[in-house]
């Protein structure tokens, strides 16, 4: 496989929209259900009175794996990055659009949370 040297522009552009995938996947309360097929919540009281809420795989095996990554922000920015790369440079035609509307999207994102500020 040939590799593809992005421009300035499209690496701003897969970052703006490896953010946006991240926050769709961890943190949107669109993917909830798909989050909860995954995984388990369970609440901790702390001394404070304070709760802790503590997120885990469910299950095991791959639905375990799958429901322990989408906990972890890291990982799925890690793997949004993976496969929007691979995606846009093994068939741009499908990927570019997708690209470019998680990108406006985590633009507008990080417009409304400096906004709300």
């Amino acid at each position: 496989m040939k590799t593809i040297v992005l421009s300035i522009f499209e690496f701003v552009l897969l970052g703006l929209a490896v953010f946006r995938c991240m926050r769709l996947f961890v943190f949107d309360l669109v993917s909830i259900k798909l989050r909860q097929f995954f995984q388990v919540e369970e609440e901790h009281v702390l001394e404070d009175g304070s709760v802790e809420i503590i997120v885990s795989g469910r299950g095991k095996g791959l639905r375990y794996i799958i429901g322990e990554m989408l906990a972890c922000h890291w990982c799925v920015g890690m793997w949004s990055t993976l496969g929007l790369y691979l995606g846009y440079t093994l068939v741009p035609i499908v990927f570019t659009p997708i690209i470019y509307v998680l990108a406006i999207a985590g633009v507008a994102g990080i417009i409304q949370v400096m906004i709300s500020k």
